[in-house]
């Protein structure tokens, strides 16, 4: 298995009414510049990036840890809730990470999170010699294990949370890259959105940047998108077997025009999970199938290319001055419509073969109990989580 199938493999999620169709005619790929998000107060924004100089296909962030405040690169992930660092003294097993090991000696705001407190509960109630421990499983078999601290959170060079609680983890096992750790971003108790609240307000929102090279921004509290009028709301769906988790209610998909055609229930019979650290998007075999199909219908002009494992449908883009692709657009319920950038499209998946891209959707595995749109569909678009509105809105082009 090549090294960006065991990558996607790290997905993070832990343990028919339609708008107008868009123009059937496809668009080029562009170069957006990048745009600061006007933000209502109370609100901290702060750059997220791509992580691949990080050995990673999830986006980072760089937040401080303790007094004094020692900085530390972390992917987001809106599939789970525990935010952790990699902590001394790893009596169990450290990872090689990017920065310096967390070292709670030297901070005089760090404590242990006791037995007994409301968020020793959150994290499952466990206890060592009176203290509270914390693990948290992915769905690729990565895990993280520690115990459950209190910190002062350092999100800008002005703004913190003090006495935030996060995983202090002494044993990380798992496909982590280079990265510090993780910031959890889920519905639950321990994520960094919820622990903000009483500060920052019930929203937060992204823009996962368009290239490598650029930068995007991660916003928590409320935010004024640049287009507002724009942005396409639609309603943020909750299931009880997974409480954690942001659904939609994806009902089907618009290529170019065309309407894929397969009944909505393909979709709403085991839902849509909204995921940043899942990389590309994972469709049931039907929808998948015809998306596929309906693609190479349009791409007929570029010359196909070998398979990449995961992805089937590639092309080799050489000496082409600009690529045309269909539009692809993601229809809810509602009538909402969240539709992707053309820069989250194609996936580019070998450095060594920068011309070959492939379609960035793959067929959902039987083993996997839900759909996901990944964080490659999500590219070039601020998503806005608004909890206390129980709404998720999208507004195209942000970064």
């Amino acid at each position: 298995m090549n090294r960006l199938s065991t990558l996607l493999q790290r997905s993070s999620v832990s343990s028919s009414a339609a708008a107008p169709a868009p123009s059937a005619d496809p668009f080029p790929v562009i170069s957006y510049p990048p745009v600061a998000p006007p933000a209502e107060a109370p609100a901290v924004t702060i750059p997220d990036s791509t992580g691949t100089s990080l050995d990673t296909l999830e986006f980072v962030v760089t937040v401080g840890f303790g007094t004094p405040a020692q900085n530390y690169t972390l992917s987001i992930d809106t599939g789970s809730d525990v935010s952790w660092i990699q902590c001394l003294p790893c009596s169990g097993h450290c990872y090689k990470q990017h920065d310096s090991v967390f070292d709670p000696t030297k901070s005089t705001t760090y404590s242990a999170v006791p037995c007994g407190h409301p968020q020793c509960a959150a994290a499952g109630g466990k206890c060592s010699n009176g203290t509270c421990v914390y693990k948290v499983e992915y769905g690729d078999g990565s895990s993280t294990a520690g115990v459950l601290s209190h910190e002062t959170l350092s999100l800008t060079s002005t703004q913190a949370l003090p006495g935030f609680a996060f995983g202090c983890g002494q044993t990380n096992v798992g496909g982590f890259g280079d990265v510090d750790g993780l910031i959890g971003l889920g519905r639950g108790a321990l994520s960094l959105s919820s622990q903000a609240a009483a500060t920052f307000g019930a929203t937060f929102s992204y823009c996962l940047p368009s290239f490598d090279t650029t930068h995007g921004y991660l916003t928590i509290g409320s935010t004024t998108p640049a287009s507002n009028d724009k942005v396409q709301y639609t309603a943020m769906i909750q299931k009880k077997d997974y409480p954690s988790l942001y659904f939609v209610e994806l009902v089907s998909i618009d290529i170019g025009g065309f309407i894929l055609p397969v009944p909505p229930t393909v979709f709403t019979k085991d839902g849509t999970l909204l995921d940043s650290g899942t990389i590309v998007t994972y469709l049931p075999p039907e929808a998948y199938i015809a998306l596929r199909d309906r693609f190479k219908f349009t791409m007929t002009q570029y010359k196909p290319a070998p398979a990449y494992d995961p992805f089937d449908t590639c092309y080799d883009f050489t000496g082409q001055s600009g690529l045309f692709l269909p539009g692809v657009s993601f229809k809810f319920s509602d009538g909402s419509v969240f539709d992707v950038s053309a820069l989250g499209i194609m996936i580019f998946p070998d450095d060594t073969a920068p011309a070959t891209g492939c379609l960035a959707f793959v067929p959902r595995p039987s083993t996997m109990p839900f759909n996901i749109i990944g964080n490659t569909q999500q590219r070039d678009t601020e998503v806005i989580y608004d909890v206390a509105a129980e709404k998720i809105g999208f507004d195209l082009g942000s970064c």
